[in-house]
This record gives C-alpha cells, structure tokens and sequence, in this order.
C-alpha cells in the first residue's frame, strides 16, 4: 500500500452508500449500515465544515436510493456501472482527493463480500480503520488525526489512531441514530454520472448460487438446575464422559450411539 500524503484540515468527506434488502419480503430499501455510516459523516461535516459527497455505483433508476435524500443527504451521485461489472477501479477513480471515506461493512444481501473497504483503502493508499461505532477528528497545525473506538465481540471496544486520509467501515451498531424525513426526500436529487470502460476493466464475474445449510453440532440437553449452571460458570469442574482407547472401531462406534440415544440426540 503507498502512502497518501497527510492533510492538517478536514475539507472533503465521502460517503458510499448501497442498496440494501428487506430480510423479510427481500424488497430494495436502503442500507441501515450505510445510513449509520451517512449519519455519522453528516455529523462531521457539520463540525469541520467540510463538504459531504454521498456516491453509489450502480444502477441510477433503483428507487431506493431516494431513501439516502431522506436520511439526510442532499444529493446522491450516483457512478453508473453495469451489473455484474467490479464497481472498485470506477470508486477509486472518482474518491482520489479525499480527506475521508466512510462505508458500511457489506452491503446487505447483494455482493456482500466485504472487500470493498479493503480494496478501495489498498488502491487509493489510504489507512483503513474497520468495525468502527464512534469517530473523532482532531486537527492540528501539523496533521489531523482519526480516532475510531472499534466494536470487538463480546463487548470489547478499542481506539484506534490514523492520519488523514483514510477510510473508515463503519459497524452495524455504530453510536448514529438515522432520522429519516420525507420533505428531504422531495427536495434531494438523484445525480448519474458516467463512467468511462477503462474504470471497469478489472471486472470479475459473479456466481449467485442458494446457500447451503451449514452442519448442526448435536448438544446435549441441559438437565442441571439454574443455581448448579452458574456455579460452573465460575469454577472448573468435570463434565463427566468418558474417553475411550481400547476396543475396536464398531465398539467405539457402540459407545457413541449409546451416548446420543441416553440424551435423545437420536430417535433410532
């Protein structure tokens, strides 16, 4: 990754927005994701006093984009790439120059890879900063600096320091409540833009197949009261089992359906 040079000012700040789906009915609707991540930008637009540009590569007729006018954007601009062609080299092209990008994580149910941060960070030689939930901007006569507190599992959160320019992707429980207002809607517009074929070169085919069912671990029903299962939460004590070494394969295979049948695991 080469090394973009830093700036001491925020004045330019990008948002890439995706069209998501109802998990549900499966209908077009905007992306909570990316409405997080607008809503954050909108937020540090206005505290810096930098311009916010919100882009979509896609399709420009989609009415879902219009959703992004009533969360707050006053424009959508959106790169027109056909479908099925790599939508990175036309997004990198079109966000050299700024000072940070904002995205969501993947997008929802369509080609939710969850590259493209990486990709466009990579190719634009930008820092990239994932999971984040909180964003801060400090600016000093040298360099301004992004501090991003990242979302880990289980409740953990960590802060983590950049220079500008950089790209943040922004986590689905980020700290931004979207409002959506449907006079924004009206008076937002929805800008297509066209992008050279030279942008598209490095288009990849994609394959759309049904998901397959991941296998199900076989638990044991849990037969010990409430008090008994919080005392194993906070002390080290045998499960009961038994190991078995000696014997032949059909006697070890014995021992392992003896055990599934006792806690009704199986029902042969």
């Amino acid at each position: 990754m080469t090394n973009a040079s830093t700036t001491n000012r925020v004045s330019k700040i990008a948002v890439l927005v995706s069209v998501g789906r109802h998990p549900v009915s499966g209908t077009a609707r905007y992306s909570r994701n990316d409405a997080a991540a607008l809503t954050l930008a909108t937020r540090l637009a206005a505290q810096h006093h930098a311009t916010l540009d919100v882009l979509h590569a896609g399709d420009p007729t989609n009415p879902a984009l219009r959703e992004y006018l009533a969360l707050g954007a006053a424009k959508v601009e959106v790169l027109a790439v056909a479908a099925g062609d790599e939508i990175a080299p036309a997004l990198t092209a079109r966000l050299k120059g700024y000072d940070l990008v904002l995205t969501g994580t993947r997008a929802e149910g369509t080609e939710d890879s969850g590259m493209l941060p990486y990709q466009l960070a990579d190719a634009l030689g930008f820092a990239l900063l994932g999971s984040a939930v909180d964003i801060d901007i400090e600016a000093d006569a040298d360099v301004a600096h992004i501090t991003v507190r990242q979302f880990l599992p289980k409740g953990l959160r960590r802060r983590v320091q950049a220079s500008l320019p950089a790209l943040v992707a922004v986590h689905p429980m980020a700290n931004a409540t979207p409002r959506y207002a449907y006079a924004k809607l009206r008076d937002g517009a929805i800008e297509p833009v066209l992008v050279s074929a030279a942008n598209s070169t490095e288009s990849l085919p994609w394959s759309i197949k049904p998901a397959t069912a991941k296998p199900v671990r076989l638990a044991a029903a849990e037969k010990r009261s409430g008090h008994a299962r919080m005392l194993s939460a906070t002390t080290t004590e045998s499960r009961g089992g038994s190991v078995v070494i000696e014997g032949t394969s059909v006697e070890k295979a014995q021992v392992i359906l003896a055990y599934l049948r006792e806690h009704q695991l199986v029902d042969y």
